[in-house]
């Protein structure tokens, strides 16, 4: 089912500031850096995350439309951060999170499952196979940029941080 594009966008405004833009919201933060491969199918939801990051020059954004693909990609391009859909059309999120299982135990990267479900059985099994975080979808600016903050910082430090 395809939602509407309203149902997918999560503004991120302060109160005193009920105009502020995306990369304006982004100026408190700290910057990030860093490869991220993206596994989504729909492409407006990578447009969303693609412009959610334009703001942080530092990193480079890959993008995978199937888990196969994605596979693939994690193993060549080696990125720091995988944002997984868990929803894909040719193998289910929690198959990808399986056959990168090695890796991520390795510290090769950090998984954040992307998910429109609420928390489910599928969910946990990825988290217990070494997915780093969830996130559910809509994720809006914020909630994102701290994910991703706190998986670079861990990735950075060999794994030495603790997750929240």
């Amino acid at each position: 089912m395809i939602r509407p594009l309203e149902r997918w966008i999560v503004p991120v405004m302060e109160p005193a500031a009920p105009f502020a833009s995306a990369a304006q919201a982004t100026q408190d933060t700290t910057a990030l850096h860093g490869v991220v491969l993206y596994i989504e199918d729909l492409q407006i939801n990578f447009e969303l995350v693609e412009a959610m990051l334009r703001a942080h020059s530092g990193l480079r954004l890959i993008h995978a439309t199937t888990g196969h693909e994605g596979v693939r990609l994690a193993r060549s391009e080696r990125p720091d951060v995988i944002l997984l859909d868990m929803h894909l059309p040719d193998i289910f999120g929690l198959e990808v999170v399986r056959l990168l299982n090695e890796d991520i135990a390795k510290g090769d990267f950090r998984v954040i499952l992307l998910t429109a479900d609420s928390l489910n059985i599928d969910v946990l099994k990825a988290m217990s196979l070494g997915a780093f975080e969830y996130l559910v979808k809509p994720v809006d600016l914020r909630t994102l940029e701290a994910s991703m903050s706190r998986a670079l910082s861990f990735k950075a430090s060999g794994g030495s941080s603790s997750r929240l």
